[in-house]
C-alpha cells in the first residue's frame, strides 16, 4: 500500500522484520570462541603482552650494556670490586647506542600501537624490525668483543653491561618473534588486525616502562650517594624493589638512608602494579577462553561416550507424533521442558569437570615454571659463581629458593658480574611467576584445605543450617559416592539454585507480603537448629503459601482476559513471517495470533491479562511466570529485567544462573524451553558439529550443542543482559515502525 506521496507504508515493517530474521542465529549465540584453538588466543593477546612486558625490560638492559665498558682488568683472587675498566672503541658505542635508539624508537611503536594512537600495519613492521635490527647489533657486538677485542692475556673479565648486552640481544630476539606470530595470525584472519586487550592490559607496557625508569633513575641517584658502581647500583635496587634485601649492599650515608623511605615505597607499590596486570593477564583474561576450549574438549567426549553407549536419549527433542519431524515421541515420560533441564543439568557437570581440570593444568604450568626457573636459575648461579665462591649446586639452588620466596637471609649472594647480572634478569621473570603460583595454590590446594575444613566443622561444632544429623549423613553420603544415606539427605541445589530458594519471597520495596515472607523466612532460620524436620515443614508450608498466591494471580488474569486467544513469546522464524501480508512482525513475536490486531497500535484494545512478572528470577519451580502479553506491560518487564541482571555483572565470582532462571529469560527474548521447534540433537562428532551453522536448521540448538549460550566466552549475566537489550531494541523499533505507519494510514485516509 502506497500513500498519497507514493511511499511504500509496508517498506519500515518490512525492514524491521528483515532485521529481527537476521538477529535470530546472533541472538542465541554465535559466539565460536571454543572453537578457536588456544594458540590463537596467545597469538592474539598473549604475545603482544608478553612483547609490552619484555621489550621495555631488553631496553633497559640496553641501557645498562650501554653506561659502561664491556671489559674489565682483574687479577685471580684480587677483589672484583677493585677490577678497572677497560675503554671501549668509539665504532663500539656509536653501535651501541644506535641499536638502543632503534630499539627505543620499537618500544614506542608498540606502545603508540597499544593505546591506540598508531595503526596495526604500520607499529607492527617498525616494531619488528627495530627489535631484530637491535638484537643483530648487539649480538654482533658481543661476538666482537670476544673475538678481535679480546685482549691478550687472561688478566680480564666480562663486565655486568657486557652480559647485559646478551640478555637484551636475546630478549629482542624472542619478543619480535612473537609479534612475527601475531602479525601472521592477522595476516591469515584468525583475528582482527588489532590487539584483544582490555583497557588495564593495553596500559601493562607503560606499567612496566614507568617501573624499569624509576629503577634506573633510583639507581643512578644511589650510585652517586653511596659511591657505588651504577651497575651495582641497578642490583640493589632490583634487591631493594623485589622485597628480597639480602643486605649485601645497603645505603650507610644519611642521606642514602632518608631517601629509601619514599624510594621503596613507591618502588614497592608500583612493582605490585606490574605483577597485578601480569597476573590479571595470566589468570583472567585467557581463564575464559581456555575454559571455553576445555568444555568443547569435554563436551565432545561425553557426548561420543554417551552416543557409544547408547545414552543419549536424553538428547533427542520431544516432538509431537504428529510433527513434521524425524525425531520420535519420548518412550521415557519426561515433558520436553524436564528434557531440557536434564541436558542442562549435564552441562553444569561438564562445566564443573572441566572448570576443575584447568584450575589443576593451571596450577601444573605454574608450578613447572617455577620449578624450571628455580632449577636452572640455581645451575647457572653455580657456574657463574665457582670461579670466585667456590659455589655448589646446593649452594645455588638454596641461595635460588630463599630469592624466589623474598626471604633473602643475605648469607649466600652473588658477588661476580654474571652472577649479580643474571639476578636482576631471573628476578624479572621468576618473581612474577612465584606471584602467579600463590594465586594457582589458592585456587586448588588452599582451596581444597579450606573446604574440607569446614566439612569438619559442620559436621562437629558448626553444624549448618540443616542441622548436626543431616551434615553427617550428607558427609557419609559423599564418602560413599552417593551410595549411603541416599534417601535422607535433601541436599542443596547446585549453584544459585541454593541462593534463589533462600531469597525466594525477596521482592519490591513496599511489598507488604515480600516483608512478611522474609520475617518469616528469619523466624525459621533463627529456629533451624531446633530440627531439620521443623525447618522441612515450614519450608514446605511456605512453597505452598507462594505457589498459591501465585495460581491465583495467574487465575485472575486468565479471567480478566476473557476470550482472548492466549500469547505466548515465540522466537523463530514463523513469527516474522506468517500471517497476512502487511501485519506487524513484532507482533507476531508477541505471539499474537489474530492478524488484524496490532499490540503496538494506539487503537487497540489490547489490555494487560496478566500480572506483571516481578523476582522472575527467584523462582526454582517448573511453572514459571508468563510473559505479559501487553506490548506495554512487556517492555516494561524487559527494562526491569535488564536493570536486574546489570546488578548480577557485579557478582564476584561470576553468577551461575539456574535452570528456572535460564527458562524465564529465554521466555523474554522469545525461547520457549516447553517447545521442542527450536531444540535439536548435538553432534557427538566435532567435523559435524562444526557445519552446525551452515545447515539449514541453524537456529535450533541444544544446551550441550556447540551453540549453548553455556559454551559462550561471556559470562551468564554479559550473555543474557545483551539478548535482553537486543529484544528491547527490537521491541522499540517495531513501535517505532507501527507509529509510522497509523500516520501513514491518517494521511492516506
Amino acid at each position: 500500500m502506497e500513500d498519497a506521496g507514493g511511499e511504500n507504508v509496508e517498506e519500515p515493517l518490512q525492514e524491521v522484520d528483515e532485521q529481527y530474521k537476521a538477529s535470530l542465529p546472533k541472538r542465541m549465540g554465535e559466539d565460536q570462541a571454543h572453537r578457536d584453538p588456544s594458540r590463537w588466543w596467545f597469538a592474539s593477546a598473549a604475545f603482544p603482552m608478553v612483547a609490552g612486558t619484555l621489550g621495555p625490560v631488553a631496553s633497559a638492559f640496553s641501557i645498562c650494556a650501554l653506561v659502561r665498558p664491556w671489559r674489565q682488568n682483574y687479577t685471580k683472587g684480587a677483589d672484583i670490586d677493585t677490577a678497572t675498566f677497560i675503554k671501549d672503541p668509539a665504532w663500539l658505542i656509536a653501535i651501541n647506542a644506535v641499536q638502543l635508539a632503534i630499539a627505543l624508537s620499537s618500544n614506542l611503536a608498540l606502545l603508540l600501537n597499544m593505546t591506540r594512537r598508531l595503526r596495526f600495519s604500520i607499529a607492527q613492521p617498525v616494531t619488528i624490525v627495530g627489535w631484530y635490527l637491535s638484537s643483530i647489533c648487539l649480538i654482533a657486538l658481543a661476538s666482537t668483543t670476544a673475538g678481535p677485542l679480546r685482549p691478550g692475556n687472561d688478566d680480564f673479565i666480562w663486565s655486568q653491561a657486557y652480559f647485559y648486552g646478551i640478555y637484551a640481544a636475546v630478549l629482542y630476539f624472542v619478543v619480535a618473534s612473537l609479534m612475527v606470530v601475531t602479525v601472521w595470525g592477522s595476516q591469515k584472519g584468525h583475528y582482527e588486525k588489532d590487539f584483544m586487550l582490555t583497557p588495564s592490559q593495553r596500559t601493562l607496557m607503560l606499567q612496566t616502562i614507568s617501573f624499569l625508569i624509576y629503577l634506573l633513575i633510583g639507581a643512578l641517584i644511589f650510585s652517586n650517594t653511596e659511591g657505588w658502581n651504577y651497575l651495582d647500583g641497578v642490583y640493589w635496587a632490583a634487591v631493594t624493589l623485589f622485597t628480597v634485601g639480602f643486605g649485601d649492599q645497603n645505603p650507610t650515608s644519611t642521606l642514602g638512608r632518608a631517601l629509601l623511605f619514599p624510594y621503596s615505597l613507591v618502588g614497592i607499590i608500583s612493582l605490585g602494579l606490574v605483577i597485578g596486570s601480569i597476573r590479571s593477564l595470566m589468570l583472567e583474561r585467557g581463564r575464559r577462553r581456555l575454559d571455553a576450549r576445555i568444555v568443547e574438549k569435554l563436551r565432545h567426549r561425553v557426548l561420543r561416550k554417551m552416543a557409544k553407549k547408547g545414552k543419549d536419549g536424553i538428547l533427542t527433542p520431544i516432538r509431537n507424533a504428529n510433527s513434521d519431524s524425524p525425531e520420535l515421541p519420548s518412550s521415557s515420560g519426561l515433558t520436553e521442558f524436564e528434557r531440557r533441564q536434564s541436558e542442562f543439568e549435564l552441562m553444569r557437570k561438564i562445566q564443573k569437570q572441566a572448570a576443575h581440570r584447568h584450575r589443576w593444568i593451571a596450577m601444573a604450568i605454574s608450578t613447572s615454571t617455577w620449578l624450571v626457573l628455580w632449577l636452572v636459575g640455581a645451575k647457572i648461579f653455580m657456574e657463574c659463581e665457582r670461579q670466585y665462591q667456590q659455589w655448589t649446586y646446593f649452594d645455588a639452588f638454596y641461595m635460588s629458593y630463599v630469592s624466589l620466596t623474598t626471604i633473602g637471609y643475605g648469607d649466600i649472594t652473588p658477588m661476580s658480574n654474571a652472577g649479580k647480572s643474571f639476578w636482576v634478569f631471573w628476578a624479572l621473570l621468576a618473581l612474577p611467576t612465584m606471584t602467579v603460583l600463590i594465586s594457582n595454590a589458592g585456587d586448588t590446594i588452599v582451596k581444597g584445605i579450606k573446604d574440607a575444613t569446614d566439612k569438619v566443622a559442620t559436621v562437629t561444632i558448626l553444624p549448618s543450617e540443616r542441622g548436626f544429623k543431616s551434615e553427617f549423613k550428607a558427609a557419609f553420603n559423599a564418602l560413599s559416592h552417593g551410595k549411603l544415606f541416599t534417601e535422607d539427605i535433601e541436599e542443596s541445589p547446585p549453584g544459585i539454585l541454593g541462593d534463589s530458594q533462600r531469597h525466594r519471597y525477596s521482592s519490591e520495596e513496599g511489598d507488604d507480603e515480600g516483608e512478611l515472607a522474609r520475617d518469616q523466612a528469619d523466624l525459621d532460620a533463627e529456629g533451624a537448629n531446633t530440627g531439620p524436620r521443623k525447618q522441612k515443614q515450614a519450608k514446605n508450608a511456605r512453597d505452598e503459601e507462594s505457589h498459591k498466591r501465585r495460581v491465583e494471580g495467574n487465575a485472575a488474569a486468565e479471567g480478566d482476559s476473557g476470550d482472548r486467544p492466549d500469547r505466548t513469546v515465540r522466537f523463530d522464524d514463523s513469527s516474522t513471517t506468517s500471517g497476512k501480508k502487511g501485519s506487524n512482525g513484532r507482533s507476531k513475536k508477541m505471539g499474537n495470533t489474530d492478524d488484524e490486531e496490532n499490540p503496538y497500535d494506539k487503537s487497540s484494545n489490547s489490555t494487560s491479562q496478566l500480572p506483571r512478572m516481578t523476582r522472575a528470577v527467584s523462582i526454582p519451580r517448573q511453572d514459571l511466570p508468563q510473559i505479559p502479553t501487553d506490548p506495554a506491560e512487556y517492555h516494561l518487564t524487559l527494562i526491569e529485567e535488564i536493570g536486574r541482571v546489570t546488578q548480577h555483572l557485579k557478582s564476584h565470582p561470576p553468577r551461575k544462573y539456574t535452570f528456572q532462571e535460564w527458562a524465564c529469560y529465554l521466555r523474554l527474548i522469545g525461547e520457549d524451553e516447553s517447545d521442542a521447534a527450536k531444540h535439536r540433537k548435538p553432534h557427538a562428532h566435532l567435523r559435524r558439529s562444526k557445519d552446525e551453522l551452515e545447515g539449514k536448521e541453524r537456529a535450533k540448538w541444544s544446551w550441550v550443542g556447540s551453540r549453548s549460550p553455556l559454551m559462550s566466552s561471556q559470562e551468564e549475566a554479559e550473555w543474557i543482559l545483551e539478548r535482553l537489550i537486543e529484544t528491547l531494541d527490537d521491541e522499540l523499533r517495531g513501535v517505532k515502525a507501527a507509529r509510522r505507519k497509523d500516520g501513514m494510514k491518517n494521511r492516506t485516509g
